[in-house]
């Protein structure tokens, strides 16, 4: 087994300005640093843990032979339903929030997590820590819409005999789910496709957005709460409580210089042809942070509090609408915030040829 890591899906690669170190924490032998503002470490170095591979929000980082979505299948079809290092993943922090609820959600039984190992482990410091966060904050999440629940459990497994508590199974029947996601060849076009059609995003921004990268652990969420019958009341959890997804607003301080929805891995943040609003898709965002780290004005806010509603009934909000006009001069589209009819650009210009000219004016004297 060894580490993988694919620079094109990093948001530091995507832009300089971006602040997400979360791989370089969670690394338990501080191979991973940032060279010249991308991630990079010594495959001699790394235990194959695959924590980063668990916290980074694009995916940036996998084991080339463990794969999260290979596992996801394996475990529904495994009648024990239990998860251990020494059984069958690297690290129970290979697995994130995301994974841990949908197999929750996904499973006719509840789901063990195998903690019995972390204690005596070498690399436990921070992995255990981020293990138990992960954990609480599945279950906390789950509480909110589910009567699911992840178990973890000092089994220890392949040390002593495994005593895994009976819980009641769910009514509810996911044997659906593996004939909706099984296929994984096909599972990938029909979660971009059939997902955004719910925001009714006309074809223009939805081909554009499946040039971005859709993390897989996001589409196996997303086809998970299908099955989920929908709550009869939809909570709203505060916003420093769930750590892989978002919502947002946009103050008056935007410019509408359009790098948030350029720069955005996903196609969570998008625009009309025009550039004339700006879009949010909330279960397309990864909380990356990559759009905050950009904006210069700091127009970009996170809501305080989570809208579960989101998970059962998407929606496309405007976060922003600008009034755009055509430049004088150029005739290209600009953002009008009144005075002049004229773009950033050609104002510039503009002002640079009048410096310039009353420049050589004084130089006549």
């Amino acid at each position: 087994m060894s580490l993988a890591f694919e620079v094109s899906s990093c948001v530091r690669a995507t832009s300089k300005l971006s602040e997400c170190t979360k791989c370089v924490d969670i690394c338990p032998v501080n191979t991973i640093e940032i060279v010249d503002n991308i991630p990079s470490f010594i495959p001699s170095a790394c235990v194959d843990c695959g924590g980063c591979s668990g916290v980074c929000p694009t995916e940036s980082f996998s084991l080339t032979n463990f794969s999260t979505v290979d596992f996801f299948f394996e475990l529904l079809e495994d009648k024990d339903k239990l998860i251990s290092c020494k059984k069958n993943v690297p690290c129970l922090a290979s697995l994130s929030v995301e994974h841990l609820i949908s197999l929750a959600l996904a499973s006719e039984d509840s789901i063990s997590l195998d903690m019995g190992h972390c204690t005596q482990c070498e690399i436990r410091e921070p992995l255990q820590a981020q293990i138990e966060a992960n954990i609480e904050e599945a279950n906390f999440i789950l509480s909110s819409f589910s009567d699911k629940k992840l178990l973890p459990l000092d089994i220890a497994y392949g040390v002593e005999p495994i005593e895994i508590p009976d819980e009641v199974s769910s009514r509810r029947d996911f044997f659906s789910l593996k004939g909706a996601v099984k296929q994984k060849d096909s599972f990938d076009k029909a979660i971009i496709e059939d997902e955004l059609k719910l925001f009714n995003i006309d074809n223009n921004i939805i081909n554009k957005i499946k040039d971005k990268n859709i993390p897989n652990k996001r589409k196996i969420f997303l086809t998970t709460l299908k099955q989920v019958t929908k709550p009869d009341k939809y909570e709203v959890l505060p916003e420093e409580d769930v750590s892989f997804v978002s919502q947002k607003f946009v103050d008056e301080s935007c410019t509408n210089c359009q790098i948030c929805y350029r720069i955005c891995p996903t196609g969570a943040l998008s625009s009309d042809g025009k550039f004339s609003v700006i879009n949010f898709n909330s279960m397309l965002c990864v909380k990356c942070h990559l759009c905050h780290d950009v904006c210069e004005p700091d127009s970009i806010k996170l809501q305080s509090g989570f809208e579960i509603k989101e998970f059962f009934e998407p929606t496309q909000r405007t976060l922003a609408s600008f009034n755009i006009k055509r430049c004088n001069e150029c005739g290209g589209h600009f953002t009008y915030q009144g005075g002049e009819q004229m773009c950033l650009r050609c104002k510039v210009e503009e002002d640079e040829a009048l410096t310039l000219h009353q420049n050589e004016k004084e130089m006549e004297f």
